[in-house]
């Protein structure tokens, strides 16, 4: 037997709030739609515990995990802490919960909620979540199904001339393709109380939630739109807890057709376009769950920490970079040209009919900061070789629960998929705290923003590492 329990909280702030995920300040001027954190707690007769979170929030380190464990230890003893893991939904519409660095063009504003009181307002809510649906287990079964939607599509767009860029323009002459795939595939886990009723569901995509990325408003996106449409299907208590898959290379717009016959995945219309795919996806799926459900499934959870190389600097970019930053700041300095960047950004949001983005990549402001990234990393790689993380193995009946902290690319998540011994195996991104982007080897040869060494702490070389442990960890679950 198997006791699953369900909480979602409201983590909405109130007030005005610097929205978290851009190189520029975002003060929010409303809201689109509320954010939640939403969790499930499941134990086995056995004593086997997890208890997940999902979060909407662009991401969060690692710390924040741990002071979430350091409360539930105390309000909750019987539980395992470390069985409790969180991940999120990567909203670009939401505030910061980390420690601000003391970053200069970032630094907080006045007149918005400090993102102190925001953090401190997150984990009462998560550890709030957390617990009530600990303490509301009770016996139930669970169903897999595999749905599909189109919603995530390759961002990265490649030239004749050997190089990529994140939105790029597909209609340049020079455009040869997009740099890799994408994945219609919609992982679905349902629960089910002892009535045979569904309870809830895990959705789990290759698309970050992020359609209102550029926009002002606070928004949980397309994972809260789906949300909503699902209580409307099945009922004000059915909970949908959020996941993305490996999907660092992936947005919720098709670059190739540029926006023509359909929304353009800037603005609200694009939210609720998708909400309504894969909302239709999840009904349609429940049907198949609820004719194979599982009331007493093997229930292991596995946490290890897994040790993977840091990408490193060579000598050669170290000098270059060192030479590029020197002539960049004899242009503008770095504060010069954030304020020119953000004026640009201005511009470019007040241009009727235009979707996004509205900063460039290709930015003076930005080069300087991709240049002080690879000084910084060859500076800093020998005293730190490798990059550490917390990794989570659920095995759940014929299915599996992978995680990883990365914006992992596409590709990787593929190849853990292809060589599972699962049924069915879910892939979770931006679990248990944060480490950038982990980008292909193609990323890395291609450049451009999301295959920069700024971008990330661990490299294709790692990737395929991670790969390896991973697979590993999956088939011993089945030893």
């Amino acid at each position: 037997m198997i006791r699953i329990g369900w909480s979602e909280v409201d983590t909405t702030p109130a007030g005005k709030v610097d929205l978290s995920g851009q190189y520029y300040h975002r003060v929010s001027d409303g809201v689109h739609s509320r954010l939640t954190a939403t969790a499930l707690a499941m134990e086995s007769d056995a004593g086997e515990q997890v208890v997940m979170v999902s979060l909407e929030l662009v991401g969060f380190q690692s710390d924040f995990q741990d002071e979430l464990r350091a409360r539930l230890r105390a309000e909750l003893p019987e539980l395992e802490s470390l069985k409790v893991f969180l991940n999120v939904t990567h909203t670009h519409n939401a505030p910061g919960v980390d420690r601000i660095c003391g970053i200069g063009w970032l630094a907080e504003l006045p007149g918005v909620l400090p993102a102190a009181e925001y953090r401190e307002f997150m984990l009462a809510k998560v550890a709030f979540a957390a617990a009530e649906a600990w303490r509301n287990r009770r016996p139930g079964g669970i169903g897999n199904a595999l749905g599909f939607a189109r919603v995530g599509h390759c961002r990265r767009a490649v030239y004749s001339d050997g190089t990529a860029e994140m939105y790029g323009r597909t209609d340049r002459e020079d455009f040869v393709g997009m740099e890799g795939g994408e994945d219609s595939g919609v992982d679905l886990l349902f629960a089910f109380d002892e009535a045979r009723k569904p309870t809830g569901v895990i959705l789990n995509l290759a698309c970050p939630s992020q359609v209102m990325e550029a926009a002002y408003k606070i928004s949980s996106d397309f994972i809260g739109e789906t949300r909503q449409r699902l209580k409307q299907c099945f009922g004000e208590e059915f909970r949908t807890l959020g996941q993305i898959s490996a999907a660092g290379c992936q947005s919720p717009r098709d670059l190739i057709r540029n926006y023509k016959g359909e929304p353009d995945f800037w603005h609200a219309s694009g939210v609720g376009e998708l909400g309504k795919r894969l909302a239709e996806t999840v009904e349609k799926a429940c049907l198949v769950a609820s004719a194979k459900i599982d009331f007493a499934p093997v229930l292991r959870h596995d946490v290890k920490t897994v040790s993977l190389p840091r990408r490193r600097a060579s000598y050669q970019d170290y000098i270059e970079a060192q030479k590029k930053l020197t002539e960049l700041e004899a242009v503008l300095t770095e504060d010069q040209a954030y304020r020119q960047f953000c004026e640009d950004v201005s511009r470019n949001e007040n241009i009727t009919g235009r979707p996004g983005p509205y900063d460039s990549k290709l930015h003076h402001f930005v080069l300087i900061q991709n240049n002080r990234a690879a000084v910084a990393r060859y500076e800093s790689q020998n005293a730190q070789p490798d990059f550490d993380l917390e990794m989570h193995i659920l095995r759940l009946g014929r299915i599996v629960f992978v995680t990883s902290p990365f914006e992992l690319y596409l590709e990787f998540g593929h190849q853990i998929k292809a060589r599972s011994a699962a049924e069915q195996t879910f892939v979770v991104q931006l679990c248990a705290g944060t480490g950038g982007y982990l980008p292909s080897l193609r990323a890395e040869q291609l450049g451009g923003y999301g295959g920069l060494i700024i971008n990330g702490n661990v490299g294709s070389e790692g990737g395929r590492k991670l790969v390896d442990i991973t697979v590993g960890a999956i088939s011993e679950q089945w030893k």
